[in-house]
């Protein structure tokens, strides 16, 4: 037999060994029912825990259809395997009555898990119900979050759809080494509380060409989070990306290397926002660049609030201690739904310093718009907005 003949047969070979070290676990094998009616938690649950005792690589398979699931909680703290794939088909759908888990934290958690990744699928939270309740000023629970990771690490996350929380659709809190790419987040834009994704005491992440719609921030970056890059981002509805709101401790973790390029805001109210509660803290932002970003009819498209204190509760009369440095705003482009384009309001003890405005060009209304700057220091050059001295 020639060589050309025997190669073919190798990669069969190859491909074959490849399945056989990558057993495949079924959810319906386990008990799963895709009529999206019938409760398949447990279902779910089974096989991860076949998967999790595997000591070779494994895959759990969703097909095709709508699978209820009233919550889950996927522990990796006795997994034998590091390299768990989940490859959903289908759609996963929390109850449509919000009592049932509005309370529970998390609809769908993973915690202390190593070497997860989720392609494909929806995650729907069917949480309009509790929307309406929430804007009717009736009592209703807080609300849960749709995907949530937890002191995990080493965790992709791939072309999945989370739709309609009831709060956050995506948490990363604790965990190192996450790559997020291809994600869609689909809420209304009066959807309250649904923020697209929240990253917390986390390093190491990267949301990648993603689209984020909701009824809050597209994406959030709370306090302890170092080593951040964000790119490719479409976002609208929404409030925008904050880091922030941060300061709210008075020993608070900080903010530091954090990249956001190449994204487009739609009709939001913020574009990049860096906000801190005004009241004592010893936590910072510093290591930012914000870079080759567009703006169409954003209301705030630059703006950092070092006063935020909504109603005025809890920290009136007080200023911010968190310091904020090196935050460079770079190719920044577009339209204000306002006059004030580029609003820099820092705290007046602690006063914002190496602020980088560079080639930013915002008009309002077919003229120029305007900045203010009040507590910060820096250079600006190439800004349109006038009004801004640093």
């Amino acid at each position: 037999m020639s060589p050309l003949a025997i190669f073919p047969l190798f990669l069969v070979f190859l491909f074959n060994l490849s399945l056989a070290a990558n057993t495949i676990y079924n959810v319906q094998n386990y008990g799963a029912t895709s009529n999206g009616q019938t409760d398949s938690s447990q279902a779910f649950l089974s096989a991860w825990g076949a998967a999790c005792a595997s000591t070779s690589p494994a895959t759990i398979y969703v097909p095709r259809g709508s699978y209820l699931i009233r919550n889950a909680y996927f522990s990796g703290q006795t997994c034998k395997s590091n390299a768990i794939t989940i490859h959903i088909d289908g759609t996963l759908l929390a109850p449509s009555d919000y009592n049932v888990i509005g309370n529970e934290g998390s609809w769908i958690k993973f915690e202390q898990v190593t070497g997860v990744s989720i392609y494909g699928g929806t995650f729907d939270g069917q949480g309009a119900s509790l929307w309406d309740c929430k804007t009717s000023g009736k009592n209703c629970p807080k609300g849960t979050t749709a995907l949530a990771f937890y002191n995990s690490n080493n965790i992709l996350i791939n072309g999945v759809t989370t739709q309609n929380s009831q709060m956050f659709h995506i948490l990363v809190d604790g965990c190192h080494n996450v790559k997020l790419q291809g994600v869609k987040v689909l809420s209304p834009g009066n959807s309250p509380n649904t923020d697209g994704i929240h990253v917390q005491l986390s390093s190491g992440v990267s949301i990648m060409n993603s689209n984020i719609g909701s009824g809050d921030d597209c994406i959030s970056i709370g306090p302890g989070n170092s080593n951040l890059w964000i790119e490719g981002i479409t976002c609208g509805p929404g409030h925008g990306i904050s880091i922030g709101s941060l300061g709210w401790e008075v020993q608070e973790a900080g903010v530091q290397n954090v990249t956001v390029k190449s994204v487009t805001f739609t009709g939001t109210e913020n574009g990049v926002r860096v906000k801190t509660w005004g009241r004592p803290s010893n936590g910072f932002v510093r290591g930012v660049l914000f870079q080759h970003i567009v703006m169409a009819n954003v209301q705030n498209p630059i703006i950092i609030d070092q006063n935020y204190c909504p109603n005025h509760e809890s920290c009136p009369h007080q200023d911010s201690g968190m310091k904020i440095s090196d935050i460079t705003y770079q190719d920044i482009h577009g339209t204000s739904a306002t006059e004030i384009a580029v609003k820099l309001d820092c705290s007046k003890t602690n006063p914002c310093t190496g602020i980088t405005l560079e080639d930013v060009n915002l008009s309002y209304k077919d003229g120029r718009a305007e900045a203010s700057c009040v507590n910060a220091g820096g250079r600006a050059s190439g800004l349109q907005p006038s009004g801004c001295a640093l």
